[in-house]
């Protein structure tokens, strides 16, 4: 690409990005005012886990809301803006970290680009509108795989602990990286986790460091339940409950499935005997896993699937034909199952069943296979 191209590429993008935010995101973005308004409450010492912020209750570790301090220093209308870039800039070190953890790469890059781009543009685009914070859980794990085959262990190790502290689905790295045995990574992700359960103390004291967790782990707890058949809701807890109805056959289910996925993993952990750089693919999974396993993933969170995507993109004349066409059904439908193609009732129904949940488990079966064949 000429620097000519470059430039009107990044052009276009701000051009984009600038009528999104203005039409779409900045009257928006709900879930950036809990932050914002998180790191204003760290910062004065105040309460964070309160009852009467209804759905909009902060659900991350205390640790997140001294991250977001210096985002709560600026006014609001300023840092929605701040953290819209942020996120503009977020999304394309996503794709295109995502591109450089593929161990051979098979198809051009602009190509893979395109293909994941237009597979998570629904992701990416509802992001941006609420706000969140996906994409730099995202950027963190894989960047912590791409030090990882850089050998830089405790880099790699203090990238996942930061991930953890953004969301705490990442916590489902670390049993992944006890596994692999290297020391370094391993006490710098441990050192990390430490320090973020103890930074809070240092604003709120001893006990009431104890108290925000202890009110962290209630809210977490109490709001699950209710938004088990929230129709944006996409996990296997989720799955069963609207399937069957919410009540212990739904939960064993849920955590049959869950063992099941888990086992999975640990497959193809344990068959990455002679495949070059396995962390990439172990760590595309476990991304993927990260919706599907938190009773509260909710669908856009599957962003952090990038890296899948463009896995299967890359491999996929290692997978066998029915799985290629299987696999490929999958990512078309989970491209365009969009409220605006679908229309209300047809989306309402296609949320209700789940059927996003259940492509997955394609693509997880997907990833799988290319394991088994040693593709990746």
């Amino acid at each position: 690409m000429s620097r000519v191209q470059a430039a009107g590429t990044v052009a276009a993008v701000v051009l984009l990005a600038a009528a999104v935010y203005t039409t779409k995101a900045a009257r928006k973005m709900p879930d950036f005012e809990v932050y914002w308004k998180a790191g204003v409450r760290a910062r004065a010492a105040e309460p964070l886990y309160r009852a009467d912020d209804e759905h909009y209750q902060l659900k991350y570790l205390p640790a997140f809301a001294v991250l977001a301090i210096p985002v709560g220093l600026l006014p609001l209308p300023t840092a929605k803006v701040v953290w819209f870039a942020t996120c503009i800039v977020l999304m394309i070190a996503l794709v295109r970290l995502s591109i450089a953890l593929l161990p051979t790469r098979l198809k051009p890059a602009w190509l893979l680009a395109i293909i994941v781009t237009v597979a998570m543009g629904k992701f990416y685009g509802h992001e941006l509108v609420l706000g969140q914070v996906n994409l730099l859980l995202g950027v963190l794990v894989v960047a912590a795989a791409l030090a990882l085959r850089a050998r830089r262990e405790g880099a790699a190790g203090a990238l996942l602990a930061l991930a953890i502290v953004v969301k705490p689905y990442a916590a489902i790295v670390l049993p992944w990286l006890i596994a692999r045995r290297r020391p370094a990574s391993v006490a710098a992700a441990a050192a990390g986790v430490m320090t973020a359960l103890l930074v809070p103390a240092l604003l709120y004291g001893v006990s009431g460091n104890f108290a925000l967790h202890r009110d962290w782990w209630r809210t977490v707890s109490d709001s699950t339940a209710p938004n088990l058949l929230s129709p944006d809701n996409v996990s296997t807890a989720a799955m069963f409950a609207k399937w069957i109805g919410p009540g212990s056959r739904a939960a064993w289910l849920a955590i049959a499935s869950s063992v099941l996925l888990l086992a999975a993993a640990a497959v193809v952990f344990v068959k990455r005997r002679n495949v070059v750089f396995p962390e990439g693919l172990e760590v595309a999974l476990l991304l993927t896993l990260m919706p599907l396993l938190s009773p509260q993933g909710w669908d856009y969170v599957f962003l952090v699937s990038t890296p899948a995507i463009v896995y299967l993109a890359n491999y996929e004349s290692a997978l066998p034909r029915w799985m290629r066409a299987l696999t490929a059904a999958a990512v078309v439908t989970i491209a365009f199952s969009l409220f605006d193609i679908m229309g209300r009732r047809l989306y309402s129904t296609f949320m209700a069943l789940s059927i996003i949940s259940v492509c997955y488990l394609v693509v997880i079966a997907a990833l799988c296979v290319l394991r088994l064949r040693k593709a990746a």
